[in-house]
């Protein structure tokens, strides 16, 4: 169902993959947008077991695509460095593809929002996470990308630096 990478040297390993999902801060979430056009949006978001979370409004382009169509790809790029002498950049992302929901029972979008909040607020004592959360808690909508499968690719420079290739 999903395309081997043709470039197979340069496919990072699923531990990898994971490891720059868990880490990235922001990515950007594709759906079947409106009239067929592909609809990309940049989002934050957490990673819980094989589940990506994200947050949204209640109604929208991303909450009308979703209910058009559950597939989705998700791209987060971890490093992009850009090399003018070579005409190239130096790259490294993961693409995750699945199905996107809503999240509808109320505990599973409260581990979800609490995945985000963990991660983009570690610090924040969680009495007072809990109350900023319960304040919100109407107007939130969670969403969920439960991940069929992860594929991550580097430059060919990145891979000949690690083999020890000049």
């Amino acid at each position: 169902m999903f395309r081997t990478m043709r470039r197979k040297r340069q496919a990072l390993d699923e531990k990898t993959c994971r490891k720059i999902l868990e880490n990235g801060s922001a990515g950007v979430l594709a759906l079947y947008g409106d009239d067929g056009y592909p609809y990309a949006v940049p989002i934050s978001y957490a990673l819980e077991g094989d589940t990506l979370f994200f947050h949204s409004a209640k109604s929208g382009h991303k909450i009308d695509a979703i209910k058009r169509g559950d597939k989705a790809s998700f791209c987060v790029i971890d490093q992009d460095e850009i090399v003018p002498a070579r005409l190239t950049t130096y790259f490294r992302s993961v693409i995750a593809f699945g199905r996107v929901r809503i999240v509808e029972p109320a505990s599973e979008k409260r581990r979800g929002i609490e995945a985000l909040a963990k991660k983009y607020a570690p610090d924040i004592p969680q009495e007072e996470m809990d109350r900023e959360i319960d304040r919100t808690w109407k107007a939130l909508t969670v969403l969920a990308l439960d991940v069929e499968h992860c594929t991550g690719k580097e430059a060919i420079e990145l891979v000949e630096k690690k083999e020890g290739v000049k």
